[in-house]
């Protein structure tokens, strides 16, 4: 085994969700590797990754956008490679959270998770995607979650939004792969994230997944990064459409 195949260097990646939590980790992994980075983010800062991945001798350029409001990521796509280059490894992890009881389920919080997690995650593969196809080659890899196996509790939107971005990246893989094109999945389990704080400070719901999980603890975020930088390297060159489980054990009970 070539141990080069797993290197990135000269490539350009696009985290969105990378100022914090596992964006920030995936961010922080791919420049390890020898990736650029560029940062998606609600605002046009992320101070703490750009330092992280500064560190490693990458250059980080954040880039502010709520992916609420994203309509179309064609002028994204085309204003981000005229500036920075060719986007060669594309990662879609960016998310929010909001949770209601099904029964009352507000419909703005339907239309806003199922826009942030499957319709930005859609639009930003189908502009870069068709950029990688052009050009020969590049990897996609989606956030999903143990949430596209499992329906967890007051989180329909957020569960129906994932099972649909790990559905998607199969789909996309079946066009893609032929392309050289991978597009691949990564489900994280729970993980030490803003996200999952109210869970953490729920103590029946807390103590109810620690007793699931067979490692008996929350995921660091920067356990994500071997994952991250497997499927965005030569490595993985025979990769196509999986969704990838790191999750500390909990799909294994």
């Amino acid at each position: 085994m070539d141990l080069s195949n797993f290197s990135l260097e000269g490539k350009l990646a696009l985290v969105t969700g990378g100022s914090r939590g596992l964006g920030q980790a995936m961010a922080v992994a791919l420049a390890r590797a020898g990736a650029d980075i560029i940062s998606i983010q609600r605002k046009n800062e992320c101070a703490e990754t750009k330092r992280r991945v500064e560190a490693w001798g990458r250059k980080c350029y954040p880039y502010g956008l709520d992916l609420a409001t994203l309509n179309s990521a064609e002028e994204l796509a085309e204003t981000l490679e005229n500036t920075y280059g060719p986007v060669d490894i594309l990662v879609n992890n960016a998310g929010i959270q909001r949770r209601h009881p099904c029964t009352e389920f507000p419909i703005e919080d339907w239309d806003l998770m199922l826009q942030v997690h499957l319709r930005a995650t859609f639009l930003m593969c189908q502009a870069f995607g068709k950029r990688m196809i052009a050009r020969g080659g590049g990897k996609i890899i989606n956030v999903a979650s143990l949430l596209a196996f499992s329906g967890g509790y007051t989180i329909p939107a957020y569960a129906a939004a994932k099972g649909g971005i790990a559905q998607l990246t199969k789909a996309l893989a079946n066009e893609w792969a032929e392309k050289n094109v991978n597009v691949n999945a990564i489900e994280p389990g729970y993980f030490d994230t803003d996200m999952n704080t109210a869970l953490q400070q729920n103590p029946v719901r807390n103590s109810q997944i620690l007793d699931r999980i067979p490692a008996k603890r929350y995921g660091d975020p920067d356990e994500i990064g071997g994952m991250t930088v497997f499927l965005a390297s030569p490595a993985a060159s025979y990769v196509h459409g999986s969704v990838m489980i790191v999750d500390g054990g909990w799909m294994a009970r």
